[in-house]
């Protein structure tokens, strides 16, 4: 589809998938801080909702292709919307009934989250027309994604107060906000006219297609990098939250900060996703996705490794927005800190160039391709889960962040080398 038939009905709705994604998602780090304490549980456990909302993608990322295919677009949103108010249901509930609903509840947002991601990435991708100017449509959806995420953290840390005394019926506002959300899109969507791009026609056949998407070798590295990337993007800004508000002599201490003051600071890492996005928004037209891939993911390995060695007695004060008071707040925390939060600016285009990439000269099998990609989505919690590990097993959250290190550098390998078709053979038609 070209740039001139852009159906602009259609990607403001996109658009706010994307945002409502991020909502419900970014619950998961800052409800990591409820569960550790109300269930005194360890780093590891304590991660059990990113976990439940993150390996949903592995059981639903393939049938939510399906889903396109058959129903197409606006009814698997819709869909995906139904279940995401069951899931926001479960999970204020968990307050309740304890640990295992809110894992359910997790569970279920997180099947959500995999129908939406599924619907709105190929799609912003084929509304654009492919090539920069579907990833530039895909980096505008992030600004909107990470101006969510920064409300989550704000609106999450002013909820939780002192992390030590923190319960899930704390968190009860923002999970009826989520509600709401929910809600009010399923609505809006229902009513509006959507039309779709026409999902290629099967040809029966006898014989067998010989090819799918795991026929290209780019697709195949690049599922690879979007399951390493979660690693970048949740594991960074859950772990300086955890460091933040751990007390000093916790087994893995830091240097316990209330989590009012934490969730605002934590919160400038998705301010720094969204001008990251707001940039790539603006220049996607003009930048090629392996050129922002390459530049991020090398500032990204620079500014991990600054911040896992440098001294944690050098301090620098990092501004936070107190949006209830209209005001700036500052806190003095260790320069590794403040080194972590500017990731946010590096992790900004990755999704969307990655996806991007990946899924460039697929033709027919994009749908499909997008169902599996977003299977890869589990790894964000298979990495998140392992950083939390080694924070265990070494007893520091500097150390922790060697995971992320890990993933940036096969993020820079897959740009550099991984992500060129070398499956042009094969007709996609």
């Amino acid at each position: 589809m070209s740039t001139k038939t852009k159906q602009w009905g259609a990607i403001i709705v996109m658009i706010a998938l994307f945002a409502m994604i991020a909502f419900v998602t970014n619950l998961c780090s800052p409800m990591a801080v409820i569960v550790k304490n109300q269930f005194g549980a360890s780093n590891f456990l304590s991660q059990i909702g990113n976990y439940g909302n993150f390996i949903a993608y592995l059981v639903m990322g393939i049938p939510s292709g399906m889903l396109i295919k058959r129903f197409g677009y606006k009814k698997t949103s819709l869909i995906a919307l139904a279940v995401g108010i069951i899931g926001i249901l479960v999970q204020w509930a968990s307050g309740k009934y304890g640990f295992g609903v809110y894992l359910i509840g997790a569970f279920i947002a997180g099947f959500c989250m995999c129908m939406l991601n599924t619907v709105v990435n190929p799609m912003l991708n084929l509304l654009g027309g492919g090539g920069n100017k579907g990833n530039q449509l895909i980096q505008i959806g992030g600004v909107f994604n990470s101006a969510a995420a920064v409300a989550v953290y704000i609106l999450m840390g002013a909820l939780i107060g002192e992390a030590t005394k923190a319960k899930i019926s704390d968190a009860t506002p923002a999970l009826l906000i989520a509600l709401a959300i929910f809600v009010i899109g399923f609505i809006v969507i229902l009513f509006t006219k959507i039309e779709e791009p026409q999902q290629p026609v099967e040809e029966k056949s006898e014989v067998k297609d010989q090819y799918s998407a795991f026929s290209f070798r780019h697709f195949k590295l690049g599922i690879l990098a979007i399951f390493l990337y979660g690693g970048i993007e949740v594991g960074t800004p859950t772990y300086i939250l955890q460091y933040l508000t751990s007390q000093p002599d916790a087994a893995t201490p830091g240097i316990g900060m209330s989590g009012t003051i934490a969730g605002l600071i934590v919160a400038v890492y998705w301010l720094m996703m969204l001008i990251g996005r707001f940039v790539g928004g603006a220049i996607g037209g003009k930048v090629s996705s392996k050129a922002m891939v390459t530049t991020v993911s090398i500032a990204a390995i620079a500014l991990v490794l600054f911040g896992m060695l440098a001294p944690q007695s050098w301090l620098v004060n990092v501004p936070g927005i107190d949006w209830a008071n209209l005001k700036v707040i500052w806190a003095e925390v260790p320069v590794g800190i403040f080194a972590f939060i500017l990731v946010g600016l590096c992790t900004s285009v990755m999704w969307g160039a990655i996806f991007n990439l990946a899924t460039e000269g697929l033709g027919k099998y994009t749908a499909i391709a997008s169902g599996a990609f977003m299977t890869m989505v589990f790894g964000f919690a298979i990495m998140v889960g392992l950083q939390g590990l080694v924070a265990d097993w070494t007893g520091s959250y500097m150390t922790s962040y060697i995971v992320v290190l890990f993933c940036a550098a096969y993020i820079l390998f897959y740009a550099l080398v991984g992500s060129k078709n070398v499956n042009k053979d094969i007709k996609v038609d």
